[in-house]
């Protein structure tokens, strides 16, 4: 999967889709961005790239409660970075290479490992965008042509894809400065259905309603069961269009990056559905 998505629900949207009970995005959250984000975190965004803020939806315990053990974990959305920095990394920049966890391996690699079984979540989009090699097209530099497209759920729900998150401890900052601890996460990624592995061997791992609650709960921790989630498909649930280069450029913004490109701008594009190669 490469590493583009849109997500422009905001977040009362948000709360009402996944049954969130609490909203924790107005709080200050460290993000590792050295410019401030655009559109800021929180806000519609239709380009949401590795590094930036995104709300994500978990189930924790208060941790203001006296006996946190005792206390009933809540549904909550919060801002997290894109990039899974795990506990034991040294610094930020192991998120840039750990924005996707391969379903396959997730449950025996060290940086996944402890968060698939205890830190899993549910990351909001409309869909996703990847890019296609073409059979036949190149550019100008003679090398085959990439056409981005856009992937979302046939049926118009929002699409809810597996995730993992992680909690690092800045060792250069003091206890109780606000930017000590960041909160990352990862989207789990799988084979790509029929059809759409005609534009990329892989996709996100998108779950179904009924698979939220549990996929969320802190204490299902039975590794059978996570590993069922993993293997999980359902083919025949998205559709998928052409869009504009645009996506290409993260300063690119908007709702006119997922409109369809009209045809006659195609060039050795492969109908994900036909495998008819359009404009050749």
């Amino acid at each position: 999967m490469c590493g583009r998505y849109a997500a422009s629900a905001r977040p009362d949207e948000l709360i009402e889709a996944f049954d969130v009970d609490e909203d924790h995005t107005g709080e200050p959250a460290r993000s590792v961005l050295k410019n401030p984000q655009a559109p800021p975190a929180g806000e519609p965004d239709w380009n949401m790239a590795p590094s930036k803020q995104a709300p994500v939806v978990l189930t924790r315990r208060p941790r203001s409660s006296d006996d946190e053990a005792d206390a009933e974990p809540t549904r909550q959305l919060r801002l997290l970075t894109w990039g899974l920095v795990p506990a034991w990394s040294k610094d930020v920049t192991m998120g840039l290479r750990m924005t996707n966890a391969r379903a396959e391996s997730v449950l025996g690699k060290g940086a996944f490992a402890k968060a698939a079984l205890s830190r899993r979540c549910i990351v909001p989009a409309d869909g996703w965008y990847e890019w296609q090699v073409s059979p036949t097209a190149v550019d100008a530099k003679g090398k085959p042509r990439k056409q981005p497209f856009f992937i979302h759920r046939a049926d118009g729900a929002p699409v809810a894809f597996a995730g993992l998150y992680e909690f690092w401890r800045d060792p250069g900052l003091p206890d109780g400065d606000p930017g000590a601890w960041l909160t990352t996460f990862t989207i789990i990624t799988t084979a790509a259905d029929p059809g759409m592995d005609r534009i990329h061997d892989r996709q996100p791992l998108v779950l179904e309603p009924e698979q939220w609650q549990r996929w969320v709960d802190p204490d299902e921790k039975d590794p059978a069961y996570v590993q069922g989630v993993l293997e999980f498909a359902q083919p025949g649930r998205f559709v998928a269009h052409p869009v504009s280069r645009a996506v290409g450029a993260t300063r690119n913004n908007g709702p006119a990056l997922v409109e369809p490109l009209p045809a006659h701008e195609l060039e050795g594009v492969v109908d994900p559905m036909t495998g008819e190669v359009i404009g050749a």
